[in-house]
């Protein structure tokens, strides 16, 4: 069942112990154009494998959980069924638009179609979302990113760590936005190093989108991979991704992390010291800055692009042995020059 969960005004790391469900519904509007009540505030409804995925939606909620202490707004958060249609996603983006919430924000490529039906019914709320630019609309703001460029660094990352020349690349789902991430990945690799060979799986193909939610899909793929001498795997997979950061991790090989600085979650504590490094994507502050310029009164609209030359993408350097390997962390940085001087141009597709 759908879970509408209401989020306290306190810090991100409090605001995470504190997140508890209450009932659906829990503000009400029946004025379709936007509602001026005092209880507004803003929304996120999750990708598939929710709150809790230590990835993408945990980016997320990072966002919204600043935005509740520096903004001092209060924030609501829906989550997904599992199996659910589009119209699941149309009566959920409903309910938080007619709760108040401005903005209202989708996580994920998904919940196109629900925003291209919703957001022209509640003009006076800002919708954003994430990952997707086909939907279109005066108070719409979508909110992309340039994956393939952190791919890229990653694929350096890896050609440069590699002992047996062969790394995994491993897709949750395979759609256009995660071939992205395989494309900047390879490029990445061949551009330093022809000779290391690169294994590239997807876990489901769509309308299937459990490569996304479900760990042991990730950890079976990445034993697969290790079965193939590859010593560092990346994964682009949500929260499947963490069950391949546990095969990895157990086989005392290097994994790459994807969306948050996965290194630093807690959930996968455990595991960190084989987490090399993560591909980043500032999901946390495409999500602040959009209800940042809501509460400003100047709603970003239209695409809002964040790129390796505004951080927007990048490459996580918390692991320590990873800042120890400075021929890499050299060969990265040159990487990342290319790419933001125009000289590398990162390909989007495979």
């Amino acid at each position: 069942m759908r879970r509408i969960t209401r989020i306290a005004t306190v810090g991100v790391a409090s605001a995470a112990l504190a997140l508890t469900a209450t009932a659906c519904g829990n503000k009400t509007s029946s004025d379709a154009a936007g509602s001026d009540s005092k209880e507004a505030g803003a929304a996120i409804a999750y990708d598939i494998g929710g709150r809790g995925d230590q990835s993408f939606n945990d980016a997320a909620f990072a966002g919204l959980s600043k935005a509740e202490t520096d903004l001092k707004i209060k924030g609501s958060a829906a989550e997904p069924s599992e199996g659910e249609s589009d119209a699941d996603k149309v009566q959920r983006l409903t309910e938080l638009a007619r709760a108040g919430n401005n903005p209202v924000i989708g996580v994920g490529f998904a919940y196109a179609p629900a925003i291209k039906k919703v957001a022209p019914k509640f003009p006076k709320i800002t919708f954003g979302i994430i990952d997707d630019s086909s939907v279109t609309g005066k108070n719409i703001a979508n909110m992309v990113f340039n994956e393939e460029q952190g791919s890229y660094l990653a694929g350096v990352a890896a050609a440069k760590v590699t002992k047996s020349k062969t790394v995994g690349f491993i897709g949750g789902v395979e759609t256009p936005l995660i071939k992205k991430f395989e494309a900047g990945f390879v490029q990445g690799v061949k551009e330093t190093d022809p000779s290391v060979k690169v294994l590239s799986q997807y876990l489901t193909q769509p309308p299937n989108f459990d490569g996304f939610s479900k760990p042991d899909l990730g950890k079976a793929a990445a034993q697969g991979q290790l079965d193939k001498k590859a010593d560092v795997v990346y994964a682009a997979a949500g929260l499947a991704g963490s069950g391949s950061i546990e095969a990895t991790s157990q086989a005392g090989k290097w994994a790459v992390g994807v969306d948050s600085d996965q290194y630093s979650q807690k959930g996968l504590a455990a595991y960190k010291d084989q987490i090399l490094t993560s591909v980043t994507k500032d999901v946390a502050d495409s999500v602040f800055n959009l209800i940042k310029s809501v509460q400003d009164g100047s709603p970003q609209t239209g695409e809002v692009r964040y790129g390796l030359d505004k951080d927007g993408v990048g490459l996580a350097d918390s692991n320590p042995a990873y800042t120890k390997m400075t021929d890499v962390v050299a060969a990265v940085d040159k990487a990342k020059k290319g790419i933001v001087d125009g000289k590398i141009t990162v390909k989007t597709t495979p």
